[in-house]
């Protein structure tokens, strides 16, 4: 599993596009496209800690919908990773899940 407080966005931008592979508690597997990672401005720069940054994820149209919680996510070059998503709404008729990083 990857250590969360190492990642950085760099980390993630080379992966936007790319499909993560969500498992919830039912076993249900979700797709989810990492459709933006985005730098965020944070004091923590200032002391020597990471940038906050951001990463936005689009369900396939047909997924069920993910309720806010913390989620085990599988990727190909990243690993196994446990993130809390939020549902931020629809787009284009698939749901959008955000995670934040500080």
């Amino acid at each position: 599993m990857s250590d969360l407080a190492a990642l950085t966005h760099h980390d993630f931008t080379p992966h936007a596009g790319s499909i993560f592979s969500l498992t919830a508690d039912d076993a249900v597997t979700v797709s989810l496209e990492l459709s933006e990672v985005k730098a965020r401005q944070a004091s923590s720069v200032e002391d020597g800690g990471r940038q906050a940054f951001s990463l936005l994820f689009i369900a396939d149209p047909d997924a069920p919908s993910l309720s806010q919680r913390l989620y085990h996510l599988d990727h190909a070059g990243l690993g196994a990773l446990d993130l809390f998503l939020v549902p931020i709404g629809p787009k284009n008729g698939a749901m959008q899940y955000e995670a934040i990083f500080n």
